[in-house]
């Protein structure tokens, strides 16, 4: 992608479709009079007098318990340096966005016009009382050092300068756990320290805390290293000051065990990596590039355990592990504060972490076919499900030993599920399914490529690594209509009526009419149906010229459904084909099936439905937990719909006892645990979280999903089809961008399990 290009979509994505990334939304009733009367006037005044009395009962009767303030002055934003208060505001409102996402912390973004320490300091402290904590970002050093030391001795709530602790929190974290994978100890390694700022002397003092020695230890700013002989050094320079006689780091990396690097890109040659110790441990961790490239490294030494701060490389140094969850914990307990005691538990039970099994759906998510504690993984990965409900728990304990926390927790098991079910309210699915695809692109067609959106999601899908397009369509519309996207790769362009394809149409026609002339097709209806593009795209993908192919944006799903059918068909154990439509609520991902196809299946078609939507559920990383809904729960209606879908589960329970599967169930009691426990308390979705839910005909189904995606705003994406020999996706009608974006990533995530099967199948032969 050009600069250029990337630089107008950005512009776009913060602008559109209204300017910025976050806003506030009521969590109270507003419909009626006696509404707005309880929450304004009179109402208002009681909780108003309930905190006269004592101020502790703002965290009671407001949201100043889950608020979090994210200050800044602008002075060192991220690498752009001092750019001013106006020009930090959108990376506060992204900080903002992933306390959010992560944590389930409402943050709000304030920017200070001043470079005055004094006047920063009197400002937050003015408006502390609005918050329950104070997250202190990009203000340059040596400003945010003492900035950071008076706020946090002159107020009572939890105050971090995450540029200082974030990192040093994940890295030390890093370290521990690649030190013992070395064999090393901590007390005993030679660290040289690259940078000078507020991160790395958070780091250094961090790594000390854990055992790390002044004498091991050797930093380096622009100038070289710093010496204790060199004048004019800062208090903080003058901590970490050492007494060898060296000056460059190729004198300070020889027979050093640890390089941590927190300064510019591309100042560590492969030459010294080869003068480090037996072993070494390498953390560049500058952005976006590191201090040496991590595949150079790699090569320079193959005993490296080696982390950066890129994503496409293993071991990622991210502040996300840390920030969200070490605030979750300090608001959980009310600490007055983010003690040492505390950062150093987030260091534990993130290391910790690393060393436990991981979970499929991080597998999943990653790629990977199995994440194991090792030189490659000694951190956890961001998008790892378990972070919440153990980073924030270490640290409210912390916290509560230290003797800083205002309100201990006494039930830890409660504790633990309520930080899991403040998960589930963001997109982690759709992640998940762009990562699961980004490891092994495969070949989609794209069978209506000259119409501008769906040749802007093969952009994208092709920009991100998701996919490998190949576009069908009038050739001449599509490089218009690239050249107006500034889509400049060369991709393989199809006109299935153009002279050129007449050869390919020719073979395809050959092969369909082979299959289906004792089905009524004649090689002339055969030859003519190529010239159609879902014939010809199918036809690819049934010939293997394709992994995948997606279609639907501008036709009805019934006439893309009838040529797909024709010429990939079901596969050979399935009598019906079905789809499924993944939800991603505020409850999490919920699968719903039958969408699309079905009108009024059976009860053996039904419960066949379910076996598939649960096999998708698993290969998204989840668990499924099944409701077969209906108007009726157990047995309380004789009328057939009830009775077929009380059959299906029958069979279900018969044929497989072990999934967690039930019904008929009334909707409202399969997506409220507490209620479906307190009236069906045998039912074998008692007490648990429903995510997963078979329909009794598609007109249910259809419209619910529907209905949940224009009334709730939840984002859809599917209809994923169920059932077929190939990987093949038919869209909604007019699907948008993002939509179409998440299907490729589904037939390509489609296409990699056939791929799987295939070869576990030829193995076992």
């Amino acid at each position: 992608m050009s600069n250029e290009k990337n630089r107008r979509e950005a512009l776009i994505y913060h602008a559109k479709p209204q300017p910025g990334k976050i806003k506030i939304v009521p969590t109270k009733p507003y419909a009626t009079q006696r509404d707005l009367a309880l929450a304004y006037s009179p109402g208002v005044a009681e909780p108003c007098l309930e905190i006269f009395k004592d101020k502790e009962n703002a965290y009671k009767y407001t949201s100043k318990g889950n608020l979090v303030a994210i200050i800044t002055n602008g002075t060192a934003v991220l690498g752009l340096g001092d750019i001013g208060p106006e020009a930090s505001k959108p990376v506060m409102e992204g900080k903002a966005l992933l306390f959010k996402i992560f944590s389930d912390i409402d943050g709000v973004d304030i920017e200070i016009d001043t470079k005055d320490v004094d006047k920063f300091v009197e400002t937050v402290k003015m408006i502390a009382p609005t918050f329950g904590g104070i997250n202190l970002e990009d203000i340059s050093a040596p400003a945010a050092f003492e900035i950071e030391r008076r706020l946090k001795e002159e107020l009572d709530i939890p105050v971090m300068h995450d540029d200082q602790h974030g990192t040093a929190i994940i890295s030390a974290a890093a370290l521990l756990n690649a030190l013992e994978i070395a064999g090393k100890k901590i007390d005993e390694v030679r660290i040289v320290i690259s940078g000078a700022g507020a991160a790395a002397v958070s780091c250094t003092r961090l790594y000390k805390a854990f055992g790390a020695k002044d004498e091991n230890i050797v930093m380096l700013d622009s100038k070289g290293v710093i010496r204790s002989d060199r004048e004019n050094l800062s208090k903080e320079k003058l901590e970490f000051a050492s007494d060898r006689k060296i000056d460059t780091l190729d004198e300070a990396m020889v027979d050093a065990d640890v390089f941590v690097g927190l300064s510019v890109a591309n100042i560590v040659s492969p030459e010294m990596l080869v003068s480090m110790a037996k072993k070494p441990i390498v953390f560049a961790m500058a952005n976006p590039n590191p201090e040496i490239e991590y595949n150079v490294a790699v090569a320079a030494r193959k005993d490296i355990i080696m982390a950066t701060g890129r994503s496409d490389h293993p071991n990622q140094v991210n502040n996300v592990l840390g920030f969200p969850f070490i605030f979750r914990g300090a608001l959980d307990v009310r600490a007055t504060g983010i003690n040492e005691a505390m950062k150093m538990a987030a260091v534990k039970a993130i290391a910790k972490l690393a060393k436990e099994p991981v979970p499929e759906q991080v597998n999943i998510a990653y790629g990977e076919t199995r994440l194991t504690f090792g030189e490659d993984y000694i951190i956890p990965k961001p998008f790892d499900p378990r972070l919440i409900a153990e980073i924030p728990l270490a640290v409210a304990k912390a916290a509560m030993e230290s003797g800083i926390a205002k309100q201990p927790i006494e039930d830890w098991d409660k504790y633990k599920e309520e930080l899991i079910r403040r998960s589930g309210n963001d997109n982690k699915v759709v992640r998940l399914l762009h990562n699961r695809a980004k490891a092994s692109p495969k070949r989609i067609v794209f069978a209506e490529a000259d119409h501008l959106d769906v040749l802007k999601a093969a952009q994208i899908a092709y920009e991100e690594g998701i996919a490998e397009p190949i576009l069908l369509g009038k050739k001449e519309t599509i490089l218009e209509l690239k050249a107006e996207l500034e889509f400049d790769a060369d991709i393989e362009i199809i006109d299935t009526k153009a002279t050129e394809s007449k050869g390919q149409r020719t073979i395809y026609a050959t092969k369909f009419w082979e299959n289906r002339k004792r089905k009524g097709v004649t090689f002339y209806y055969a030859k003519a149906k190529m010239r159609e593009r879902n014939y010809f795209g199918s036809m690819m993908v049934e010939t293997g010229d394709a992994d995948g192919m997606i279609s639907g944006y501008s036709r009805a799903y019934p006439t893309v459904v009838k040529p797909v059918f024709e010429v990939i068909g079901r596969a050979s154990n399935v009598q019906k084909a079905a789809t499924v439509n993944i939800m991603v609520t505020e409850k999490g991902p919920l699968f719903v099936a039958d969408t699309s196809i079905n009108i009024n299946p059976t009860a053996e078609e039904l419960a066949e439905i379910a076996l598939m939507t649960a096999n998708v559920a698993k290969t998204f990383g989840f668990d499924p937990v099944i409701a077969m809904t209906s108007y009726a729960n157990f047995g309380s209606s004789s009328a057939p719909n009830a009775v077929k879908v009380r059959k299906a589960v029958e069979i279900l329970h018969k044929n497989h006892p072990d999934m967690i599967v039930d019904g008929e169930i009334q909707m409202d009691f399969a997506l409220n645990k507490e209620l479906l426990q307190s009236q069906f308390p045998f039912s074998k979705l008692a007490g648990k979280n429903v995510n997963t839910f078979i329909f009794p005909n598609l007109e249910s189904a259809n419209i619910t999903y529907k209905l949940m995606k224009e009334l709730n705003n939840a984002d859809s994406i599917g209809p994923i089809m169920l059932g077929l020999s190939k990987s093949v996706h038919i869209l909604q009608l007019g699907a948008d961008v993002d939509e179409m974006v998440n299907m490729t990533a589904v037939a390509v995530i489609d296409a990699q399990e056939r791929e799987k099967r295939k070869k576990a199948k030829s193995s076992t032969k």
